[in-house]
């Protein structure tokens, strides 16, 4: 039971927080209360909206802030990824650990089949189109996610998808400040590899394979063993066990006595490595009564776990802002980043995957050459040589050895991103305001490919290279008028205005090989001309806005807003776009009703709906078509005659997608606003969904533009945040946040429509996984078994099993979506030292993993690394099992099926944060103003059933070889003069 002295004091702890974390009793101890205990002016605090700022308790759409704290402190190199676990209702998948990677972001849901999902990205109330790399963390004051139509309806078809708002900082009124932050890190994998059998296990699992691939009709099993024997090292094409034992193995399957490999060579020693973070930030800031300034100073130099790859990034900003006159204001904010991305493929099938070598390859093959007593190979200068493995089987990578090669390639990525906006604001009255902006957006991206000459596959050819430049500018006008008035209990705001955005993106490519000397990177120094293309897109959209909002005693309050796009993505005729949104809310708490309870802080209830459009249509290989309606052609060398084939056809009825977005929400606040939380539903519609629709080969093409079917996304939303104690010296806070969400088709043209591993088909979701199902083991024989339905000679449908893969039948095994994801945040504050940590979890949803595969052939795959969940294969004494025989003639049995199809639950401790603020009674002769040191770890653990796969993977749900994420440890200091 609850004392009356703890309610009295309001430092109980609530019960809420006790739930979540199940850390404290309700009633654990009383604590002196601090005298300015949490504030109501805390609820209504004032959040950036499109084309402005609202008052939270009085906006009737959906907007949820992440402040600067939550992000500045984050050792990630891009935004997206400190976006995961922080808002109700986002997915941020960071699908790679490649340094300097971004996170697949989504709002509510997946908004379209082939158009672009992406949210739109507004920097300091401007659309931005740079990189979103070149925004330094340590630059932003916050970011606003808006997510209904209310919130995002003024972006028109840009905000299709949801808006991501970021704030960079200003100065302040006062005295310049001078902040320095640097931080030395160190990373790892998140997540341990695969394990793998050992050497010893390998041998002898290959010999079965071995043996039951010779066993038949004409050669007994005796017969087989001894040819196994016999073979074995010559099939594998190494003996590590050395001269002593020829024939490691016996006909009995076992090792013989006194055979021990001479070496164990871990290739993900080699290729991967414990990576280094430095990371130094600087910027001054101040104001005056007319005018505030921001500059900053930015390096980052991440290395990745991979060998030769990393990111390294130098960027700065200018801010300011000048009330230049009475009546009018000015600002400008530039900024400029150049990055150099180390990138080595990391991220398919190819034989050359960085991440994919240091997997597949087993210790056995050492990266350097070997004697047959296990010492090493010495060239005449007494070095070690590195082993190609001239000698391996294909599927352990034959002739090649990335640890020797590598770090004479070059895998790079270097852009240049400059960001400018400028804006004057007129003040006519005290109410009414014209604003007119501009801003620019210049990204020059150039990738230099080379592979060296002298080893490896590039010295089959020469050496190559290859080489291309893009560059991306785009601008944005836009001119708002807006009027704002109180007459008496009436408020109304109004705002109208035009918009004009302009894409232009120019690229080139060329490539040559053979070169005639060494350690020459660039085109000029090869030979033979291999390719050159180049190619334009441009695309530009002209806007007019408007929108109304009133309110009454602040209590009830109503909006409306609508917005006209011309695209020239389309035809003239289906050219215009018209958005719209409605949305009201009521201050209930500010009714008598309401206050007489004595329960409620803040309660309001809010409301909202409208309909966005969305033009960004992608080609099949994701590529942006900005020629959505128009006729195109692909051009050909014809035995040097130009040669034409048509690649699109004109498509004219192609128009816009739009998504409908209803939202109900309620906010509150209880116990002195010690506990807050807002409750969400939300209901989003697609329709007429840009698609690219297959088309039979023999037309000439492969598929063309086309509006089809309709897409649900529904959902609720949940946070919660508490402050369980607060006084002079202790506060602990803890927030929730959980969102759910169904994805369902609810119209096609046609029953339904196959992509790769996915069906699209009413009822479903977009990544509903259509592959065959895995039955098991035949107990009797080893061989897998699938699922085969078939109709037998009367008809009748009859679900069987099969052994031949081929006759598999593919049905729906689960969505690759998540049923359910948040996060948990607990921030603690005692004395000077300060704790911080962030849990996020996933529930629901399924992953294909594609990459396991690659450990777990039947015996087809001589030479290729195993599983440790190889050991568990059918054997006549182990019938009952999920791994078939082995043998060197192929089953199939790693086909696309659902016995690679995971759970895709987890949780993760994203970040974990200590730090310590030294008393400034220590540094008041120098100046300073605050010294903080701190530690902190990103990644720190995973908590996932399927050992060896991360599983944070792509949107889809299927694994391809990624460059797996990154467990980061940082040490730093701050301070501030």
């Amino acid at each position: 039971m609850i004392s009356k002295s703890l309610i009295d004091s309001k430092a109980w702890i609530p019960s809420a927080a006790v739930f979540f974390l199940g850390i404290i009793s309700a009633n654990a101890q009383e604590i002196k209360p601090k005298k300015d205990t949490v504030k109501e002016k805390e609820i209504d605090e004032v959040v950036v909206i499109a084309y402005g700022k609202a008052k939270r308790t009085s906006y009737t759409g959906s907007v949820a802030t992440i402040s600067s704290e939550k992000i500045n402190n984050r050792p990630v190199t891009n935004i997206t990824k400190a976006l995961e676990g922080q808002v109700p209702g986002i997915q941020a998948v960071s699908a790679s650990g490649q340094p300097g990677a971004t996170a697949s972001v989504r709002i509510r849901g997946i908004g379209s089949i082939s158009a672009s999902s992406d949210p739109l990205y507004v920097v300091d109330g401007i659309p931005f189109d740079g990189n979103i790399n070149s925004i330094s963390p340590n630059d932003i004051e916050s970011i606003s996610v808006l997510k209904d139509a209310t919130a995002s309806s003024l972006y028109g078809s840009r905000g299709a998808n949801g808006i991501i708002i970021i704030t960079t900082k200003s100065g302040k009124k006062g005295e310049s400040r001078v902040n320095f932050n640097i931080s030395q890190g160190f990373s790892t994998r998140a997540v341990k590899d695969y394990k793998q059998v050992s050497t010893d296990e390998y041998f002898q699992l290959y010999w079965e394979a071995l043996r039951n691939g010779y066993k038949s009709g004409q050669i007994s099993s005796q017969q087989a063993a001894q040819m196994a024997s016999d073979n074995l090292v010559n099939a594998l094409g190494i003996n590590p066990y050395g001269a002593g034992f020829p024939k490691p193995v016996g006909t009995d399957g076992k090792l013989l006595p006194g055979a021990k490999a001479l070496w164990n060579d871990d290739w993900r020693d080699i290729l991967q490595r414990t990576a280094s973070r430095s990371q130094v930030d600087f910027d001054i800031s101040g104001g005056s009564e007319k005018s505030n300034y921001f500059f900053s100073l930015g390096y980052l130099d991440d290395k990745g776990i991979a060998i030769e790859s990393g990111f390294q990034k130098f960027s700065t900003r200018l801010k300011i802002n000048s009330e230049v006159k009475k009546w009018l204001n000015a600002g400008a904010n530039l900024s400029y980043t150049n990055s150099i991305q180390q990138a080595p493929p990391s991220s398919d099938s190819r034989t050359d995957n960085i991440i994919n070598a240091a997997r597949v390859i087993p210790s056995f093959y050492p990266y350097y050459e070997r004697n047959a007593d296990g010492s090493y190979v010495l060239d005449s200068e007494g070095n070690r040589i590195y082993d190609f493995g001239k000698y391996r089987p294909t599927s352990a990578l034959q002739n090649q050895n990335a640890a020797a090669t590598l770090p004479l390639d070059k895998n790079e990525n270097k852009e240049d991103n400059f960001s400018g906006k400028g804006f004057l604001e007129f003040i006519f009255l005290p109410e009414l305001r014209f604003k007119t902006s501009f801003s620019v957006d210049l990204v020059n991206y150039n990738g230099h490919y080379y592979s060296n000459p002298l080893i490896g596959e590039g010295s089959e050819t020469g050496g190559s290279v290859t080489k291309s430049n893009s560059r991306t500018l785009s601008y944005t006008t836009s001119n708002i008028l807006t009027f704002d008035k109180k007459f008496g209990k009436h408020h109304l705001s109004v705002l109208g205005g035009q918009e004009f955005y302009k894409y232009d993106y120019q690229t080139i490519s060329g490539s040559r090989s053979q070169f005639s000397l060494p350690y020459y990177y660039e085109p000029d120094a090869a030979a033979l001309l291999g390719s050159f293309s180049g190619n334009r897109d441009q695309f530009s959209l002209l806007s007019f806005l408007g929108r109304a909002e009133y309110d009454f005693n602040n209590t009830y309050f109503l909006s409306v807003s609508g917005r006209a796009d011309g695209s020239s993505r389309f035809f003239a005729d289906n050219r215009w776009g018209k958005f719209w949104s409605v949305g009201a809310s009521w201050k209930v708490s500010n009714e008598d009703f309401i206050k007489n309870l004595n329960v409620f802080n803040q309660l309001t209830l809010r409301a909202s709906y409208g309909g966005q459009g969305n033009d960004k249509l992608r080609r099949p290989n994701g590529s942006s078509l900005y020629y959505a309606y128009q006729e195109l052609y692909r051009f050909y060398n014809n035995l040097g005659e130009p040669g034409t084939v048509l690649e699109k056809v004109q498509t004219n009825d192609v128009k816009w997608e739009t998504n409908l977005n209803l939202n109900v929400g309620l906010e509150f606040a209880i116990l002195n606003n010690r506990v807050k939380g807002n409750v969400e539903y939300f209901k989003r519609k697609s329709q007429d969904l840009l698609f690219n629709m297959p088309v039979a080969p023999s037309l000439g093409i492969s598929d063309f533009p086309f509006n089809i079917g309709t897409i649900q996304n529904t959902g609720f939303e949940f946070s919660l945040f508490t402050t369980p104690i607060k006084n002079d010296d202790f506060q602990w806070n803890v927030d929730v946040n959980l969102s759910t969400l169904t994805n369902k088709i609810t119209k096609l043209p046609k029953g339904s429509v196959i992509t790769g591993t996915k069906r699209l088909e009413v009822g479903g979701s977009i990544y509903d996984f259509f592959i065959p199902e895995w039955i098991g083991v035949d107990p009797s024989n080893g061989k897998p078994l699938w699922r085969y339905i078939y109709q037998d000679t009367n008809g009748n449908t009859v679900d069987g099993t099969t052994s031949e893969y081929a006759k598999a039948t593919k049905t729906v095994q689960g969505s690759a979506l998540p049923k359910v994801t948040g996060g948990v945040t607990t921030t603690i504050a005692y004395k000077n030292f300060d704790f911080s940590g962030l849990l996020t979890f996933s529930i629901g949803g399924k992953i294909l993993d594609t990459d396991y595969t690659s450990l777990m052939s039947n015996g087809n795959a001589g030479g290729r690394a195993w599983s440790a969940e190889m050991l568990n294969r059918w054997t006549p004494e182990n019938p009952n099992t999920d791994v078939p025989a082995l043998s060197t003639t192929t089953n199939n049995w790693t086909s696309t099926s659902s016995r690679f199809l995971y759970s895709g639950t987890y949780a993760r401790l994203k970040n974990v944060s200590l730090g310590y603020t030294l008393p400034s009674d220590y540094f008041e002769k120098l100046g300073l103003k605050k010294f903080r040191i701190y530690v902190q770890a990103e990644n720190l653990l995973t908590f996932y059933k399927h050992k060896g796969m991360d599983p944070e993977q792509a949107l889809d749900g299927t694994t391809y070889y990624r460059y797996p994420a990154m467990r980061t440890i940082t040490f730093g200091l701050q301070a501030t003069l």
